[in-house]
């Protein structure tokens, strides 16, 4: 099992908490990903939003990409995982920028890539959006063009959404960045199976995981793509010394009330075709973290991560609150039973 993280862009994890004590400083998230290097991490997810959709839309937003090139520069050893959004980047720009990046990451960067789902965010910062299926027909043409342009000079391309002449891009990338994406719906899993390297996914059940597992690879095999190079998931980890302590802490951070931060759930549900039912406490944290139920003491939730890697999982992307404290405690006392396989 792989251990990653979500770098906490937004200022924190916690939905019904404005003020966890979390700065949006790179400061922050470099010590973070420091203290991660030294406590067994293996890589790191750089979400990206330019509106806040934890704390509300007025709340603070570091630059995905501006943090990945930090971290690619003051880290050593994490994969380095930065979401991109296309409707959000021109391609050959883009193309330029994380060659560069891989190059002061000596070859650790990777990309998450996200067809987007916030009209809100789109329509304030000027960009067009589509509907579900036409986001992510574009998304299989804008990586087809940065591979493209990594590989080719001069380049030229004439799609239904890009057109290039002739493009030159030097230098080149020192290795192509490992392609990640997620989707649910049927439109996502096709253009995926078609696109992606590797495939990550929102949290679920051990028995979700099984299934969405199982017909990524069916998927695959059947248009004779080789196997994903990695499946990951994400999850929000509460671990204490007690089930009783971290049952209380759950109870805590899913005591929600409506309010701005919770508009963003409601446009994500609106505009995502997700294949399993949520409720608002599935997005007290992020990206349905509580589901796969990683919380407990540090030999219950070890278990439930073996129970994970045995039907395919083989990358956990965590989030913690705090995410210094927790991410160390973590390291600490879990990655050591799940590694050793004493859980």
């Amino acid at each position: 099992m792989r251990f990653g993280y979500w770098t906490p862009t937004f200022g924190g994890w916690l939905r019904n908490d404005p003020d966890e004590g979390v700065p949006a400083t790179f400061a922050y998230v470099r010590d973070l990903a420091a203290a991660a290097e030294a406590s067994g991490f293996a890589l790191t997810l750089v979400p990206e939003l330019n509106l806040n959709d934890i704390k509300g839309p007025s709340g603070p937003v570091l630059d995905a990409t501006a943090v990945a090139a930090g971290l690619a520069a003051t880290t050593h050893e994490l994969e380095i995982m930065l979401a991109v959004r296309p409707a959000f980047h021109p391609p050959a720009l883009t193309a330029r920028q994380l060659a560069t990046i891989q190059d002061a990451a000596a070859g650790r960067l990777s990309l998450n890539i996200v067809s987007a789902w916030w009209a809100e965010e789109a329509r304030q910062y000027g960009v067009p959006f589509g509907d579900h299926d036409a986001r992510y027909a574009v998304t299989r043409e804008y990586v087809e063009v940065l591979r493209g342009l990594w590989q080719h000079t001069p380049y030229s391309f004439d799609g239904a959404h890009y057109a290039f002449d002739g493009t030159h891009l030097e230098p080149k990338p020192v290795s192509a960045p490992l392609i990640y994406a997620g989707g649910e719906s049927e439109a996502g899993r096709e253009a995926i199976t078609e696109f992606a390297d590797a495939y990550v996914t929102h949290g679920g059940t051990v028995t979700e995981l099984e299934e969405k597992i199982r017909d990524m690879r069916r998927r695959r095999s059947e248009v004779g793509r080789p196997d994903l190079a990695h499946i990951g998931m994400s999850a929000f980890v509460v671990v204490r010394d007690t089930e009783e302590e971290a049952q209380e802490e759950v109870r805590r951070i899913t005591a929600v009330t409506e309010g701005p931060a919770y508009d963003s759930y409601r446009a994500f549900v609106e505009n995502s075709n997700l294949d399993v039912e949520v409720a608002l406490a599935d997005y007290s944290v992020s990206n349905r973290g509580l589901r796969p139920n990683l919380v407990g003491t540090p030999e219950t939730v070890a278990g439930r991560i073996r129970d994970f890697e045995a039907v395919g999982v083989d990358t956990l992307l965590l989030q913690f609150s705090p995410p210094l404290e927790d991410l160390e405690r973590f390291g600490r006392q879990v990655i050591p039973l799940v590694d050793g396989g004493t859980a």
